[in-house]
């Protein structure tokens, strides 16, 4: 049944969430680089490999039904079309205010190697860069995917179940991402809450 391939989709995606957002979580990290030292400097690339893993065997295993919900037509296929390809820039663009060889994990190995790693980084040395994309939105990160993943010429019904779970997870996300971020940077990124909407642009200034 329909119903059930969707529930079941819902329930597999909530399990990869749940262990992606634990494996992120402080206490894990901070109880692991007790035990691991400066070693604590690999865990961020297999944070990154586990969870595509992890999401490779969730799409592996789970149904999907492929049922049309819409498919639309001639130009209203190439506007949908070109607003994805303005939403893939766009994420390009908040992708600047990024380190990418820090966030999958390579900077962090290059330190531990020159004998640099400060153990108290953690997984990550996290900077507070509130510039270019980040001075509108909190996530411009989470904001550009959802526009790229939902300007869809065509959609199934597993698509857009898949496409509903991702919009929960970024939001859900970000709340715990942010409880971190507040650790780390106090008043500063309070202040910063306060000034910029949390993944859509509501309230710019």
């Amino acid at each position: 049944m329909i119903i059930v391939d969707v529930i079941l989709i819902i329930l597999l995606f909530a399990l990869f969430a749940y262990s992606h957002t634990w494996l992120a979580s402080i206490k894990i990290k901070r109880a692991l680089a007790e035990k691991l030292g400066n070693k604590i400097a690999f865990y961020r690339l297999f944070y990154n490999a586990s969870s595509i893993i992890f999401f490779a065997a969730f799409y592996a295993v789970s149904p999907k039904p492929d049922i049309i919900v819409y498919d639309l037509r001639f130009p209203f296929d190439i506007i949908t079309f070109a607003l994805q390809v303005l939403s893939l820039i766009g994420l390009f663009w908040a992708s600047r205010g990024i380190d990418l060889k820090e966030f999958i994990g390579i900077a962090q190995i290059k330190r531990f190697i020159n004998g640099e790693y400060n153990v108290d980084d953690l997984d990550e040395k996290q900077t507070l860069k509130i510039e270019g994309a980040f001075k509108f939105v909190r996530h411009p990160i989470y904001l550009f995917s959802i526009l790229f993943l939902g300007f869809r010429p065509t959609m199934t019904l597993f698509y857009l179940t898949m496409y509903i779970c991702v919009i929960v997870y970024f939001y859900t996300g970000s709340i715990y991402e942010e409880r971190k971020l507040i650790e780390i940077f106090g008043d500063e990124y309070i202040e910063y809450q306060k000034r910029v909407s949390r993944i859509f642009p509501v309230k710019i200034k």
